[in-house]
């Protein structure tokens, strides 16, 4: 009676013996040699499938596409346009006996339409043409970023 019985990959591994008694060595091959389905393996080694995924996806699919940089970073300030006020003049603000008081004082206030109203708008900032355009209406714009820097000043001076 025999005690201990070697590895079959210890006892196998002589001249010939590629197959391990597994009979053709396709026999034994999985999807993992094969390189699995769809975009398997198409990572760091992936140079033997580049020229179908060129094919199906474009030459979009490799490298970085976007931006990539914190640098480059799309502001996410809150913009609202002055057409977009005036089309929603009354969900925004409300009607006084000065013109239409509105609050977004978290918003930057940008230039692209018309006015027809009176507008005072309290807002964090605001271009140079949204303050032209809301002046010629007979409105204004009331900063805060301004405000808070002539406060600080004031401060410094004091």
């Amino acid at each position: 009676m025999k005690l201990k019985k070697r590895k079959k990959s210890s006892r196998m591994h002589g001249r010939k013996m590629g197959t391990h008694g597994g009979g053709a060595r396709v026999k034994r091959k999985k999807s993992g040699s094969k390189g699995g389905v769809g975009m398997a393996g198409s990572g760091k080694r992936g140079d033997q499938k580049k020229t179908l995924i060129y094919k199906k996806y474009g030459n979009k699919y490799f490298g970085k596409q976007g931006i990539t940089s914190r640098k480059t970073q799309k502001k996410k300030e809150n913009k609202i346009n002055l057409q977009q006020i005036e089309a929603n003049i009354d969900n925004y603000g409300k009607k006084t006996a000065k013109g239409w008081e509105i609050d977004l004082r978290d918003y930057k206030i940008l230039g692209t339409g018309e006015i027809k109203n009176k507008l005072i708008i309290s807002a964090k900032s605001a271009s140079k043409s949204a303050i032209e355009k809301v002046k010629k209406a007979g409105g204004e714009i009331i900063l805060s970023e301004k405000v808070k820097k002539q406060e600080i000043k004031k401060k410094k001076k004091d």
